[in-house]
């Protein structure tokens, strides 16, 4: 198609403007070739007819779709040319409030100049890992698809961010550094990405100052390699600046500011250290008021100075280090305000004791006459001699200046270099990416040196990043197959040769530098004859012989020649080096260690800034080649060194392009100026970008994205099974020329504008379809309307016709009788009305009257009244005009006054200006102060005075008030009773009047009384019915109010209810808050102590690796270590004697950092000195004393624990040998006895069986007794412990810790071998103790050994006899045995009452003790009986008959019977009985080895947490609490190594967290606590746990489960994170619905390799298999809801959050896509059941999201029915959507921005958060609900698949 064809009438073009550089205009007729003008209709409403260029006959631009505008890539529009490129970012910016832009493989930035909030760590976990044309256009995009890149390619990576001053290139470098520090963290504890951080404030305040264009802008160029380790982690970085600007030190421009350090110290002068300094206001210094705006509006210095000295700190910079900075820069504040005096022209000085000098030289350390004298004069060298030669006022000052720069400079190095330092790893860097923020094209009116370096450096970045444009084109078709047809680009090549070639301007100008004479005039001049009309690009102006024109890429530029020499050459006076270099500051000279100093001719000039040269006479004659080396290196040199070997690194990396556009000059929000825009986008290139695409095809699409949007164009037949070959012929038909497109492998290839055809099409064939729909559809509505009215209109005639028929019959039968009632109603009403009216005129008549009358009275006492209150107005007007009057005299009177006082004033300044009027006013002026002094106080004392008057009078006056108050009430209150006193006397005459007249009446009414007595009663009757109406009225009335009443109640009731109800969910979400924040601690602990693991294993490494002595490899490490760690004070001394044994010239750079912070130290420990001897003295007196007292006493304490300790294991001892007898015995019955002894109804099994209880009974006591004697030894133990004070080991090791000085360690060692001696006889003393016990001990043994044969020997005699004597034999034996134990004690305690009265009490107290242990038995006895019982009954089970025949000997013969043995052990007690030594093996093969997949399929489910339980019930059966706090401690941490180990594995964390439940509900289940024991079973609850309280460690297992939990959830995270944008927004699951939209380049971007589409059928699926294996390991129902809740929250959370930020999801179909996906979600929760979870909740913000992008958006009620139905998502996330809001069709509307300010005006009191994003990472509070379980313990069979067999059912 010819491209003339596209002009038809309505489309739409773009035509020039002047104001606004293009507007939009619409075609009023169709152009055909040969016109030579176009009639157009602009947008204000106006015709224009626009001529056409005769010679090129070139068409304006069309125009893009709307639905292209406001693409994320400008290479996705389909018509490429400036215009749209403008367009595109305007409606961007101003209408989406979007700063970032791609345009191919550039990312454009406009500066919004707010603050916007799309940088929070939210937003770069959004970023990360994404791919860069999935997402918004971002600087964090950028800096992922760097990062990636350098990750997948293992090759560097450049960011470079380009543009003018206050386009905010510091900002997007700032941001991307941060995106890697959060991203790839540090590979140490060194925090380098802090560091990296860290410099940005530094060097912000050394290298940036405010200018007109911006507040904060960089005034240098910096290149900053992060460098990573092999697995990507932050090891450090470095860093190269260019070009600073030295010239602002010394001059600053109108509202320009100095360097911002400056002012961050001026500001902090105050502070206590920096008052050594000697600063002040900014205004007081000449080199920081030149601009006239020392501040910037929201910018405080004083702040900015404490983040400056924060990061110095943690950049390693030590606060000596810093104040030397400071020092240095005030020094240079003050040597500006040195000032010169000229003595005659050729000469100055400075004046005697100049006070700025002073300054300068105490804080450079100088001296002050040598400093005074080099800066009045020069050394000049000659051939044979050197002199010493004045200079002018003007050389002074300029050398001044030069002075100031040359400091700045060398300390700005200086800082840099020990940034990098701080920055730099020891580890070897594996790869890195640079950011390069470097200034952008420049052009002034004025253009100097400075601008001239900038330009050449952006020619450079042009031509490289030209060469990549192309490159990246040419890569793309040749792997597309395209025919390659070299395209024409812009090359600066020429311009660049101009500049660096051999005789170009920096050659010329190092040579004229070189010239003895060489003037900037003479270097024009050879510019002129070398260039001047032989080169294209260089001019000359036409009114300037001092200049010279340069046509760069961007533009013509005017460089003004003056200062080019200077600026090149940089010099400055060699003496006045020296003398900073003999300062007695050590760190001056250090920043002029490597100085390279310009040289200047050997011959002197008369006039001018002559530059001192470097050759002194004799102490460098040995040194000329070196000097005539460092002659050459002038500032042009050095800068084009350092910008080639910029331009290798960029090209030996992977370049990413930022473009910083600044909108306007006047720095306003989201204001947008055309011409400024377009003049950025031509320098930085993004045109150029445009026009190399546009040359090409632009247009590029996927033969899959082609086929979906342009099916509509297509008929049946032509749809193959071959998508590419059905696009192929599609095109064929709808494109003829075959040059507009090309094939490619995977790409359709279009020419510009072909894309915009086919919309054009595509929208053709949508508008004629859905016109013929809406006619087919409107004709039959109309159709179904028209019979559906026909039908009801019959239906309505017949209806009304017969109503009307009746209605008509009725009418005439109630006209008859209505006339006979309206004759009898209207004679009685005629009737009644003539009384009614003749009764209210009686009425209205006296009414009247006696109303006229009160009137007449009231108008008489108003006028009254009135006259009186006028009287008091007209008082008061005249004394108010009176006032103002005054008032305003007065006024005249002060204003006449200060007009005279100030022309006064004015004269007395005249006069004051003068300095002989300023002697004579000084001559006595003491004395006026002083009495004007004396004046003042007396003054102050008269008006104190005055107060104290003014306060008494106003208390007189307040009370004299209250008293009149007082008596005015009384005065009106007698006066009122007076009134009430006459009114009665009034009232009572009146009565008395009227009961005379009553009396003369009475006889004569005394006959009317009888006629009346009737008339009364009558009344009286009526009356009394009156009243029963007006009880029954009131009787209803209440019944009315008692029922409002109990409404009222009832309404209060459900109101109080509500309200309980809403305190109950509140108080639900605090709690839900407590337990997340609680989950949270435990998470970071867990965090914490996973980190604490894996440093000790790499402490164990660090440990277990040769020491450095052999090897000198091992210093790196060393000096890494000494760099980064300083946790401790003993890592510090560590570290010293591995510092020591490097080599001395690395010790120093290596142990600075150590030794200021010792030197630190050292201070400290002066300052502890005295204290810990005090505290020494004081610890050697508590020795002593302590020695004194144990001397006195005896040590009985030890001894009595040493007892206690044998009667422990003897008792021990015992049991055990008690249970040996018992077994021995049960042996000796069976073997020995006859078969009927042992039958279960036979007198010696009785006997058996009671000697058992009794047995069992006395090792119960036994167990109590041994449980009391450990509890007492460790309460002892605790007791004993904190006396020893001075024998604790910690306690000494702090101390010897704190003693650094030799002395304090003497004295220490002293003290210490005292306590040795005092602790050595307390020992002896103690052993001589424990021997004789031990032997008493012995004999007690014997004695008890004795006891026990005699005690055997009485039962086997006991079992012999009867019962009863059996009964009698024992007491008896019981009698006598505590009778000789009594007889025992008293001789043996014959000698010493007080010990045998001791072993009395002693003896109560354990008879106490029993008698409470008796109580506590009481429920054991009743279960061993039950037990008893159960054992009797299935003995009787037994056949005796076979038992009696059957002997000893067939038993043993008869092959099955072993097999049949186990019958007997069908009762089993649920427990499992192992071996001490087998517990390891036991969490080996149940947690450490165990598979889930198995156990989760072949056995019951929570089989290893049963087991585990039963273990531990056996543990608390033999009441040994060693074995149960080993076995769960061993549990728990096995559980941890898998979890640890298998961590990412979701089987292994459900199954473990399954199992980690079901444990947790056994300890509660079976703990004996009556909450857990109501669920059970009579016979779980027998299986109860008897001896422990394990409540301490359910805890700590409900701690792990959190933890297993918090687990589980990662790992789904990880494996549902992948699916969730792919299977939620990207997947078309109804197919048809959403169109595809032309692509930019990014879509194209190779950031991941490519994967398999996961769709919403593959989260279907995934949550499926989540939800089978959980149910497949017996987990807690409850606890799958919870499951289900956090997963369906992280679906929804990042779905939401990727369409937040991605722009192409923001659409009408899109929302349709996504409610049909969250249905589907919804459909999944039905069929597991699961609706109850709460994970449907979850989905509601992406629900109304989605619902938000289909509702309709234009009217205020839409805005309304918005704001009422988001109301789960908050205001930024609304605004959001709907800016991001993009048609598909041309048949969708974009969203105004007067609607979107509608809902923010809507929503601006809705309080909720700012935050923009969902947190994907929250996880919500998990709880466990006791869910008991209901199998029996003792039904559980152990599988031998487990490998369990040393483990037995017991």
């Amino acid at each position: 198609m010819a491209a003339f064809e596209l002009y038809t009438k309505f489309a739409r073009v773009w035509i020039p403007d002047p104001e606004e550089v293009w507007r939009s205009a619409e075609l009023l007729r169709d152009y055909r070739p040969g016109d030579k003008a176009l009639l157009l209709h602009l947008e204000e409403g106006k015709d224009l007819e626009y001529r056409l260029d005769p010679k090129t006959k070139e068409l304006p631009h069309l125009r893009n779709p709307d639905i292209l505008v406001g693409e994320n890539d400008l290479t996705a529009l389909s018509y490429l040319h400036e215009p749209a490129v403008l367009h595109n970012l305007r409606v961007r910016f101003i209408d989406s409030k979007l700063i970032y832009t791609y345009c191919g493989i550039v990312l454009v930035a406009i500066n919004p100049y707010e603050q916007l909030p799309i940088y929070g760590e939210d937003i770069i976990n959004a970023y990360s890992g994404q791919n860069m044309g999935d997402m918004d256009p971002h600087i964090f995009a950028v800096a992922e698809e760097a990062y990636k890149q350098m990750a997948r390619d293992e090759r560097n990576q450049s960011i470079i961010v380009s543009g003018e001053s206050g386009a905010g290139k510091t900002v997007s470098a700032k941001y991307a550094m941060r995106y890697f520090a959060t991203v790839s963290g540090s590979a140490s504890e060194a925090n380098v990405e802090e560091k990296v951080l860290a410099s940005n404030p530094i060097m912000e305040s050394i290298g940036n100052a405010k200018t007109t264009r911006n507040d904060n802008s960089s005034r240098f160029g910096k290149y900053i390699e992060i460098g990573f380790d092999k697995r990507y982690q932050i090891i450090g970085a470095n860093m190269r600046t260019y070009l600073l600007e030295k010239s602002r030190v010394v001059f600053q421009a109108e509202e320009e500011r100095n360097y911002h350090i400056f002012y961050q110290l001026c500001a902090s002068a105050k502070l206590p250290e920096f008052k050594m300094l000697r600063l002040g206001a900014a205004d007081r210094f000449h080199y920081a008021k030149q601009g006239g705006s020392p501040v910037i509006e929201g910018v405080d210095d004083a702040k900015e100075m404490v983040h400056t000295r924060q990061a110095c700190s943690l950049l390693g910079i030590s606060e000596s280090y810093q104040m030397g900075i400071f020092r240095i820069l005030a020094g240079i504040l003050h040597l500006g305000n040195v000032g010169f005096t000229s003595r005659d022209s050729d000469s100055c000085t400075i004046p005697p004791k100049h006070e700025p000098l002073s300054i300068f030289c105490d804080l450079m350390g100088v001296d002050y006459e040598e400093m005074c004298h080099w800066l009045c004069h020069r050394k000049l060298a000659t051939a044979t001699e050197t002199y010493i030669k004045p200079i002018s006022k003007l050389q002074a000052t300029n050398a001044r200046d030069a002075l100031a720069k040359h400091i700045y400079a060398k300390l700005f190095n200086w800082i840099v270099d020990h940034v990098n330092q701080a920055l730099h790893s020891a580890v070897k860097q594996h790869s890195f990416i640079g950011v390069l923020d470097i200034y952008g094209f420049e052009t002034f009116e004025i253009n100097s040196f400075e601008q001239f370096c900038i330009n050449y450096a952006n020619e450079k970045l042009q031509q490289q990043f030209n060469m990549h444009v192309f490159k990246l084109e040419q890569e793309e078709y040749m792997k597309e197959q395209i025919p390659w047809t070299l395209i024409d680009f812009y090359d600066n090549q020429p311009c660049i040769n101009l500049i660096e070639s051999k005789l170009g301007i920096l050659d010329l100008l190092d040579e004229e530098c070189k010239m003895p004479k060489g003037t900037d005039d003479t270097w024009a001049q050879k510019l002129y004859n070398t260039h001047l009309n032989k080169c294209a690009l260089f001019e000359k102006p036409r009114l300037s012989n001092k200049a010279f024109i340069i046509q760069h890429f961007a533009d013509k530029v005017e460089y003004q020649c003056e200062g080019f020499l200077e600026k090149n050459k940089d010099t400055v006076f060699e003496e006045q080096i020296q003398v900073l270099k003999s300062s007695k500051f050590k760190m001056l000279p250090e920043l002029f260690q490597d100085d390279e100093k310009a040289i200047s001719p050997t011959s002197a000039m008369s006039s001018g800034r002559t530059p001192l040269s470097r050759t002194p006479s004799k102490p460098t004659k040995g040194r000329p080649g070196q000097m005539a080396k460092e002659h050459k290196k002038t500032v042009g040199h050095q800068f084009r060194n350092s910008l080639h070997l910029l331009m290798e690194t960029l090209n030996a990396t992977t370049p990413h392009y930022v473009r910083c556009i600044k909108p306007n000059d006047f720095k306003l929000p989201f204001t947008f100026d055309e011409k400024r825009a377009v003049q950025q986008l031509r320098a930085c290139g993004v045109l150029e970008t445009i026009r190399i695409s546009a040359a090409g095809f632009p247009s590029r699409w996927t033969y899959q994205e082609f086929f979906s949007r342009y099916r509509v164009l297509m008929k049946q037949k032509d749809v193959l099974g071959d998508r590419k070959q059905t696009c192929k012929n599609v095109l064929e038909k709808l494109i003829l020329d075959k040059d507009k497109y090309q094939f490619g492998k995977t790409k359709i290839f279009f020419r510009a504008g072909q894309v915009a055809y086919l919309e054009k099409l595509r929208a053709d064939k949508l508008r004629a379809a859905c016109i013929r729909i809406q006619k087919t559809i409107r004709g039959w509505l109309l159709r179904k309307k028209y019979l559906r009215m026909q039908r009801a209109a019959v239906t309505v005639q017949r209806f009304v016709r017969g109503y009307q028929a009746r209605c008509y019959a009725k009418f005439l039968r109630r006209t008859k009788a209505a006339t006979a009632i309206q004759k009898n109603w209207r004679m009685y009403v005629v009737r009644r009305r003539y009384r009614r009216r003749r009764a209210a005129t009686l009425v209205l008549q006296a009414y009247l009257r006696g109303h006229l009358a009160r009137s007449r009275y009231h108008k008489m006492l108003r006028e009254h009244k009135a006259i009186i209150i006028q009287k008091w107005v007209r008082g008061w007007l005249a004394r108010t005009r009176y006032q103002q009057c005054l008032h305003a005299i007065i006024y005249l009177q002060c204003c006449f006054r200060r007009m005279m006082a100030k022309r006064e004033l004015k004269k007395l300044k005249i006069e004051a200006r003068s300095v002989e009027r300023y002697k004579k006013l000084h001559i006595g002026m003491e004395n006026k102060i002083m009495q004007l002094q004396r004046k003042v106080d007396e003054q102050n004392k008269d008006y104190k005075c005055l107060m104290e008057k003014l306060t008494s009078l106003e208390g007189a006056y307040n009370s004299e008030t209250e008293k009149l108050r007082s008596d005015l009430e009384r005065l009106q209150l007698s006066e009122e009773e007076a009134k009430v006193a006459t009114g009665r006397v009034l009232s009572l005459q009146e009565e008395l009047a009227k009961l005379r007249k009553d009396l003369e009446q009475t006889r004569s009414e005394k006959k009317a009384i009888e006629e009346r007595a009737d008339r009364y009663k009558q009344e009286t009757e009526q009356l009394v019915s009156n009243l029963k109406e007006e009880n029954t009225l009131l009787k209803q009335e209440k019944d009315s109010l008692n029922h409002l009443i109990m409404e009222q109640a009832k309404e209060m009731t459900e109101t109080m209810e509500k309200k309980l109800v809403e305190e109950t969910k509140q108080l639900e979400l605090d709690l839900n808050d407590e337990r997340l924040r609680y989950q949270n601690l435990l998470n970071e602990f867990s965090r914490l102590e996973e980190r604490y693991d894996d440093l000790k294993e790499e402490m164990t490494l660090m440990v277990n690796v040769p020491k450095p002595g052999h090897k000198r490899t091992d210093s790196t490490h060393s000096s890494n270590e000494s760099e980064y760690t300083f946790s401790s004070e003993i890592a510090e001394t560590e570290d010293v004697p591995l510092r020591t044994e490097e080599p001395s010239e690395k010790k120093v750079p290596l142990d600075m950092s150590l030794f200021l912070k010792l030197q630190k130290r050292v201070t400290e420990l002066e300052q502890e000195k005295q204290v810990m001897q005090d505290e020494l003295d004081r610890k050697e007196e508590l020795v002593l004393r302590s020695k004194a007292k144990e001397e006195e006493r005896p040590q009985i304490r030890g001894a009595e624990l040493e007892y206690e300790s044998l009667k422990r294991q003897e008792l021990e001892s015992e049991n055990k040998k008690l249970k040996n007898e018992l077994n021995e015995l049960r042996k000796a019955l069976s073997e020995k006895s006859a078969p009927e002894v042992t039958a279960p109804g036979a007198p010696a099994y009785r006997v058996l069986m009671e000697q058992l209880t009794s047995v069992s009974e006395e090792l119960d006591v036994r167990k109590e007794e041994v449980l009391i004697l450990r509890s007492q030894l460790v309460s002892q133990k605790e007791a004993v412990q904190p006396k020893n004070t001075m024998t604790d080991s910690t306690i000494l090791l702090e101390d010897v810790q704190k003693m650094k000085d030799k002395g304090e360690i003497a004295q220490a060692y002293i003290g210490l071998k005292e306590t040795n001696r005092l602790l050595e006889s307390q020992l002896q003393s103690q052993k001589r103790s424990h021997e004789n016990e031990a032997e008493a001990l012995r004999g007690e043994i014997q004695s008890l050994k004795e006891e026990s044969n005699r005690q055997q020997q009485l039962l086997a005699q006991n079992l012999q006899l009867p019962p009863e004597a059996r009964i009698e034999a024992s007491l008896q034996h019981e009698i006598t045995r505590l009778t000789n134990e009594n007889l025992y004690f008293e001789e043996l305690y014959a000698d010493d009452p007080k010990k045998y009265q001791s072993y009395r009490i002693s003896l109560y107290r354990r008879m106490i003790d029993l008698m409470e242990q008796l109580e506590k038995q009481d429920k054991t006895v009743r279960k061993l009986k039950k037990q008893l019982k159960v054992f009797a009954k299935k003995i009787g089970e037994l056949e005796v008959g076979q038992m009696e025949n059957i002997s000893p000997g067939q038993i043993i013969d008869e092959p099955i019977r072993p097999v049949n043995i186990p019958r007997k052990e069908k009762d089993f007690q649920g427990m499992l009985e192992y071996k001490k030594e087998d517990e390891q093996k036991l969490v080996k093969n149940l947690i450490l080895e165990l598979k889930p997949r198995g156990v989760a399929v072949n056995l019951i489910p929570g089989l290893p947490a049963y087991i585990l339980f039963m273990c531990v019930r056996h543990a608390d059966y033999l009441n040994d609490d060693q074995k149960v706090r080993s076995l769960l401690t061993s549990t728990i941490n096995s559980i941890k190594k898998v979890l640890k180990k298998r961590g990412d594995d979701f089987e292994t964390v459900s199954f473990w967290l399954s199992n980690t439940c079901r444990f947790l509900h056994c300890l509660k289940q079976y703990s004996g606590e009556e909450g857990f024991m109501k669920h059970n079973t009579s016979r779980q609850n027998e299986h109860c746990l008897t001896n422990f309280d394990l409540a301490e460690y359910r805890q700590v297992l409900s701690d792990l489960a959190i933890q297993i939990y918090q687990q589980l959830v990662r790992v789904l995270e990880n494996i549902l994170q992948p699916m969730i944008v792919s299977g939620m927004l990207e997947h078309e699951t109804i197919q048809g619905v959403s169109g595809v939209k032309p692509t930019g380049l990014r879509k194209r971007t190779s950031s991941i390799a490519d994967e398999g589409t996961y769709t919403l059928d593959s989260i279907l699926r995934q949550l499926s298999s989540f939800h089978s294996v959980m149910c497949q390991h017996g987990m807690d129902p409850e606890l799958i809801k919870q499951v289900a809740k956090q997963m369906f929250y992280i679906v929804g959370a990042v779905t939401l959050n990727n369409l937040l930020l991605r722009k192409d999801m923001c659409s009408w179909s899109k929302g349709m896509q996504i409610r049909y996906n969250v249905s589907q979600l919804e459909e999944w929760l039905r069929d597991k059941n699961l609706m109850n979870s709460g994970a449907k909740e979850t989905l509601e913000p992406l629900i109304q999201a989605a619902q938000l992008l289909q509702v309709k958006k234009k009217t205020d009620d839409d805005a309304e029915a918005i704001c009422c139905m988001c109301n789960a998502l908050t205001t930024a996330q609304i605004v959001k959507v709907l800016n991001l809001y993009t048609p598909v069709n041309e048949f969708e509307e974009r969203v105004s921005v007067s609607f979107i300010r509608t809902i923010q005006m809507r929503l601006r009191d809705r309080k909720d958060s700012p935050q923009l994003l969902m947190d994907a990472k929250h996880i919500f509070p998990v709880t466990f609900p006791f869910n008991p379980s209901s199998l029996a313990l003792e039904t559980i069979q152990i599988p031998a698949s487990l490998g369990l067999g040393f483990i037995a059912r017991v």
